[in-house]
């Protein structure tokens, strides 16, 4: 018995799946999915075929003659969930597993009427990474196993279901409607992705339109109005996109992320939505994401960083070509500052601060950091230094095109790397990057004119002449590089002359409602209690549920906070809030 992937019962020596048929009808009044799936394996077997399930009510499972078919549904595990195995007969190619989800699946959010947009229609919407298909379908959910699938959802017919999928046809039955997908290309389990609710589309260009309810789609539309821009720049880059449409799907505030890369539909918060384009960066991450992930996808989480380490730096390489340089570093220095965070809050645990981690017994919504992203960043950026742009270039577009539609592990990339590139490897210090904890001394920095502007009005007041044309970036920057002695009177300046507290944009507010609430600026505590009532995103909860829970004065208000609001946040975000409540 061989288990390559340590958050999966997948056994190598078993059959892997090759498509999947699955038919769901949506009941939102039990919160559950009454669902079958077939899967279809790439060749005929004969005994057992493991499957990874989380809390699934499993009623029966038959072959493609319906005959029932012996299986064993084992105690779940607190991380992996429970293994179904099935026992199959010689000569099986394809089974059906007919199913219930439970209500507190750990990928589904399901949302009342009252936390809408719209405030008359329910949402249901699933979130799969990293390991949480398996509460919805019955798989093998493991990245390095790409299935090819059909789906049909039967939800009420007052809403529209959308998947991360080519749309192929919805039927109306009585108080019903059916919607069918399809997705040609093979993808990893954690990107089956899909969304009901009262959902409108507007065309965004030939290739992309944005889904959201009536009430936000103009203001979506025109914040999300440059996509095209950016998939030709992605396009220029990085070769073909392969997946026919880039569409975008403008999430509930209690979507946990700021994107979700689903293939053909990404989801994004509405946070991004700040009336002047300033966010859109995460866009253009999560459409990276269409060649670094969703095309060459890593094997396992040990492996993460080969899909956000190469994404965040495709990211950047966008954002230099459609604003500049300047632009770019600027976001390279905030990714910085997200490391060294991450870093100080895995110094206890400094093994998980390699790229190459080794997670058997971890879960990896627990590992989940911007280390994966940022360092990923910086090792990628030392090979570029190292063998200079136009060579590093065509390096990346013969990894694409070698790994397409495939998963690897950083063994194979390394094995990889020192056919096409050799030497490179040990030229940047590869291992301390790959292997050990921390930053290498020798990484990269981000140099710039902006940044070095920036960095001499720490601790000031600026004038409104200073800083008039400033970006977001530029404002976060200024707000996190606050020095730790700042008084109270330099906040009371700051919002009476820039209005920070009431800031549109989430990134900025944010940056300084922590820096604020650091300092003991009491007027932030009441803009902090709102905001954690307005937004499920992680990024914004974990720094201010940690600031306030790190002050003795604040402790219980965040416990507090967190009781009325916890409702609204998916189940991986509240998670990430009891963690870091309870270590107060």
């Amino acid at each position: 018995m061989a288990r390559p992937d340590p958050h999966s019962y997948n056994d190598s020596t078993q059959p892997e799946t090759e498509t999947l048929d699955w038919k769901a009808r949506v009941d939102f009044h039990t919160r559950r999915l009454h669902a079958e799936a077939t899967l279809t394996l790439k060749e005929a077997s004969a005994g057992p075929l493991d499957l990874d399930t989380r809390d699934l009510e499993i009623l029966r499972v038959v072959d493609a003659g319906g005959r029932p078919l012996p299986y064993m549904l084992a105690p779940p595990e607190p991380i992996l969930g429970s293994r179904l195995r099935v026992e199959l007969p010689a000569g099986v190619r394809q089974l059906t597993v007919h199913y219930r989800t439970s209500p507190t699946a750990s990928a589904l959010q399901w949302l009342t009427p009252s936390q809408t947009a719209g405030g008359q229609h329910p949402f249901l919407y699933s979130q799969c990474q990293a390991i949480h298909a398996r509460s919805v379908v019955p798989l093998q959910d493991t990245p390095r196993i790409r299935i090819r699938y059909r789906a049909a959802l039967r939800v009420p017919k007052a809403l529209k279901a959308v998947m991360a999928a080519s749309f192929v046809r919805r039927e109306e039955h009585g108080v019903e409607a059916e919607e069918q997908y399809e997705m040609p290309q093979p993808v990893p389990p954690y990107l089956l992705a899909f969304a009901v609710g009262s959902l409108a589309p507007k065309e965004l260009g030939p290739r992309s339109r944005v889904w959201a309810e009536p009430e936000q789609l103009e203001d979506a539309a025109e914040e999300f109005s440059g996509v095209d821009d950016m998939l030709r720049a992605a396009e220029s880059l990085f070769g073909p996109y392969d997946w026919e449409r880039f569409d975008l799907l403008t999430m509930p505030p209690s979507f946990p992320y700021g994107g979700m890369e689903n293939p053909r539909l990404t989801f994004l918060t509405p946070t991004l939505i700040a009336g002047d384009k300033s966010l859109v960066n995460v866009v253009a991450h999560e459409l990276a994401h269409s060649w670094t992930g969703n095309l060459v996808t890593n094997a396992s989480a040990e492996h993460f960083w080969l899909n956000e380490g190469f994404t965040v730096f495709a990211e950047r390489r966008i954002l230099e070509a459609l604003a500049g340089q300047e632009v770019a570093a600027l976001h390279a220095a905030l990714g910085r500052r997200a490391l060294d965070e991450a870093l100080h809050h895995f110094r206890e645990h400094p093994h998980l601060t390699a790229l190459r981690t080794h997670l058997t017994g971890v879960d990896p919504d627990e590992a989940f950091s911007q280390i994966p992203y940022e360092k990923g960043y910086l090792f990628l950026r030392a090979m570029e230094d190292a063998v200079g742009r136009e060579k590093f270039d065509g390096f990346l577009r013969s990894y694409l095109a070698t790994y397409r539609f495939k998963a690897l592990t950083t063994e194979e990339f390394i094995a990889f790397t020192e056919r096409e590139l050799p030497g490179v490897l040990n030229r940047v210090n590869a291992e301390a990057y790959l292997r050990r904890p921390g930053v290498p001394v020798s990484a990269p920095a981000p140099r710039s004119r902006r940044l070095e502007a920036l960095q001499r009005l720490r601790g000031t007041v600026p004038s409104v002449d200073a800083v008039k044309d400033w970006t977001p970036a530029e404002w976060q920057l200024f707000l996190e590089w606050m020095p730790a002695d700042a008084s109270k009177d330099l906040f009371r300046q700051l919002d009476e002359r820039f209005g920070l507290t009431r800031s549109r944009n989430s990134e900025v507010l944010v940056a300084w409602l922590v820096a604020a609430l650091r300092a003991g600026w009491e007027p932030a505590v009441g803009r902090t209690e709102a905001f954690l009532g307005e937004v499920g995103r992680m990024k914004y909860l974990k720094p201010l549920y940690g600031v306030l829970s790190a002050s003795r004065e604040h402790r219980g208000l965040a416990r507090s906070l967190f009781k009325q609001y916890g409702e609204r946040y998916h189940p991986i975000a509240r998670q990430g809030v009891e963690l870091i409540l309870s270590r107060a």
